[in-house]
């Protein structure tokens, strides 16, 4: 139990308490989240559909899926996730994003099993799921790779894990600090440290290393002429997604 708090950076962890109660505020601090969300929701959900057989024009096309939103800040994923029947875990270790996603959950009628927890936690209580989402974490956690293991732990064999995070790219630079938080100012100083960002090659390493065999990648494209997100199959210099299938 020594290391169960070992992906846990705290100085990281403390920029998202301190903006935790503007998680449901589309205009707040959070609002390039808001924006990317439905780009966002629409990979996952089709990585999860075709991966699990479901049809996503059903009422609930996740029920029985099991899956744990590591990272979930104050539940942007974990929502609609629920929404579509499946049974899900909310875990982020800011407590203040915890318990704004309790409250919004509760006033939305969503019932999501949300906890104050690393995953190391979740793993030494033996938790296994269907499917790991870890959205815009791993460039936030103390050691990427040993991230990217528990994670993997956290799946079934067979399970699907999908990841996203910046490229450590010139364009993600421009795009992602001096931009966001330095021009527009959508982020407060500070949020994002470009050394610890991810190209995709070493990321898909670090989950081959863990033992998740990457079966898709795509970027994610901010126009700024539409002011929107897009998915693209070409373009990963910024933002991207990568999904993974525990061997």
């Amino acid at each position: 139990m020594a290391n169960t708090q070992s992906s846990i950076d705290p100085a990281e962890v403390q920029k998202f308490q301190e903006m935790a109660a503007e998680w449901w505020d589309p205009a707040g601090k959070f609002k390039p989240l808001h924006m990317l969300n439905p780009v966002r929701l629409d990979y996952v959900t089709g990585q999860i559909a075709a991966e699990f057989s479901r049809d996503l024009h059903g009422a609930r096309p996740f029920d029985g899926i099991r899956l744990l939103d590591i990272g979930c800040g104050g539940g942007l994923m974990t929502e609609p996730m629920a929404r579509l029947g499946a049974t899900v875990t909310g875990a982020d270790a800011a407590d203040r994003n915890i318990a704004v996603a309790r409250l919004h959950a509760d006033q939305s009628g969503l019932d999501i099993d949300y906890r104050a927890d690393a995953a190391e936690t979740l793993l030494a209580e033996n938790l296994s799921f269907d499917v790991v989402l870890a959205l815009e974490i791993v460039e936030h956690v103390a050691d990427p790779q040993e991230f990217a293991t528990t994670c993997t732990r956290l799946l079934r064999p067979g399970g699907m894990l999908i990841m996203s995070t910046l490229n450590r790219t010139p364009q993600s630079f421009a795009a992602a600090i001096v931009a966001a938080e330095w021009v527009i100012r959508w982020l407060p100083r500070g949020t994002h440290d470009w050394r610890r960002f991810i190209r995709p090659d070493e990321l898909a390493a670090m989950l081959d290393a863990a033992g998740t065999r990457v079966v898709d990648r795509a970027g994610m494209v901010f126009n700024p002429v539409r002011w929107d997100w897009s998915l693209s199959r070409r373009d990963l210099s910024v933002n991207y997604l990568m999904t993974g299938i525990r061997s």
